[in-house]
């Protein structure tokens, strides 16, 4: 049995529907991911997407019967088939998401088991589109898309531009089975800490900083840290999930590249380069997370333009050196109305240790609510699935974090956010 902590998809049931779109091909690769993290998989397909991906590699993968129409109604079945299905899943991911399919369900037609099951189940949905540029640019279509972003059980997945089946380059592609997963963790999280999804981001804005900044020595050479990005990249991930329209600046990332589908993405290597992007995007911004882990040194006057020989190395390190700019410092000095700031702290040490030099960075920085996290626990920290630790924030507030998935705690996280400012918190 896997580990609930490290694999929060462990033991849930979903359900994965497969319609007509030659995105088809990689619904076994998704469920595949969801098998590998301990999911019950079943997958429904439809008679289309059947001539593409065949019902028996599904069945195989899922280690469940992949149903079809031919199913829905047999004599020996003493409940409909779609209503089954639709009383069995936690969670449904329709990927790939066709027009025909797409129509159908913002119809309220119950033709076929997929609109059927659509139709009568209350758990969320992950809706993840795939067709031609064409189709999908068609006034009808938006029509249809608009109707199921208003519906509030569903994480709309909009498709991303590439090359398509059909040799043109253009919208319409779904969304990579990596964000799909990623979706459906977070819809999984959400009904387990609110029992439905939460919007209440949606209309905001959130500035995220995430991965590590590179400061270069010499060509050869530079001064950077352990950090993946993974936090912050969740943060952001789990805000647009959420609603929010999300800015992201990031240092060089160690994550899957799909999760940075659908965010304001903008990449950066140095703390100096970062700098100046959030003096850009600041103003805008109704939260900033500041989760990136900057480098600490720099070289006084920029890199070295030829490599710095060894011998003069240990002479250039001891009186060329300097401490980058304190960023999370100056966006509390910059702070407008109603912004909401969240530090971070990687720290080491035993809890008194890291409540202690938290609280005394929190109190330095200026911050609403600072994360402090160990980074040197096995399991944790930078790199890692998991985090833990304590999050201070106003009044002395201390609470502390248990050992949880850097999702989980993501939207943790924006909970707390949205509870210190009311103008960025909104009914759903």
């Amino acid at each position: 049995m896997k580990n609930k902590k490290e694999y929060p998809l462990a033991g849930r049931r979903v359900l994965i529907a497969i319609s007509g779109s030659i995105a088809a091909v990689k619904a076994p690769t998704l469920v595949s991911g969801l098998i590998k993290e301990g999911a019950e998989v079943r997958c429904l397909i439809t008679p289309s997407a059947a001539k593409l991906v065949s019902p028996l590699a599904l069945s195989t993968i899922s280690r469940n019967q992949c149903f079809q129409d031919i199913d829905q109604w047999q004599p020996q079945e003493t409940k409909p088939l779609h209503i089954a299905l639709a009383e069995w899943a936690e969670i449904i991911a329709i990927a790939p998401l066709s027009a025909s399919s797409l129509a159908r369900w913002t119809q309220g037609l119950a033709e076929g088991l997929l609109a059927s099951v659509l139709l009568a189940s209350e758990c969320p949905i992950i809706a993840a589109p795939a067709m031609n540029t064409s189709m999908w640019e068609n006034v009808n279509i938006q029509r249809n898309w608009q109707r199921v972003q208003s519906d509030p059980r569903v994480i709309p997945l909009a498709p991303s531009s590439g090359l398509l089946a059909c040799d043109r380059i253009g919208e319409g592609k779904m969304v990579d089975p990596d964000l799909i997963q990623l979706a459906i963790s977070s819809g999984l999280i959400e009904i387990d800490n609110h029992d439905h999804l939460q919007f209440d981001w949606k209309g905001k804005t959130l500035l995220v900083t995430s991965g590590p900044t590179i400061e270069a020595l010499d060509p050869a050479r530079f001064i950077t840290n352990k950090s993946s990005g993974r936090m912050g990249v969740l943060i952001a991930q789990a805000a647009k999930f959420r609603g929010a329209s999300v800015e992201l600046v990031h240092g060089p990332l160690r994550v899957p590249l799909s999760w940075l589908d659908g965010l304001n993405s903008h990449s950066v290597v140095s703390s100096a380069e970062m700098q100046e992007k959030l003096k850009d995007l600041q103003p805008s911004a109704d939260g900033i997370a500041m989760a990136a882990a900057i480098a600490d040194f720099k070289k006084k006057g920029g890199p070295s333009e030829n490599k710095i020989s060894k011998k003069n190395l240990i002479e250039t390190i001891e009186e060329n050196f300097e401490l980058v700019p304190d960023l999370l410092t100056e966006i509390v000095l910059r702070r407008s109305a109603g912004q909401v700031l969240l530090g971070f702290a990687a720290l080491t040490g035993d809890d008194i240790n890291i409540k202690k030099v938290g609280k005394e960075k929190k109190l330095r920085k200026g911050c609403d609510l600072l994360m402090a996290n160990p980074i040197d626990r096995n399991g944790q920290g930078f790199e890692e699935n998991l985090n833990s630790g304590f999050l201070l924030g106003p009044n002395g507030m201390v609470t502390p974090i248990p050992l949880v998935s850097k999702l989980a705690l993501a939207h943790q996280l924006l909970d707390e956010m949205l509870l210190l400012d009311p103008n960025i918190s909104l009914s759903n």
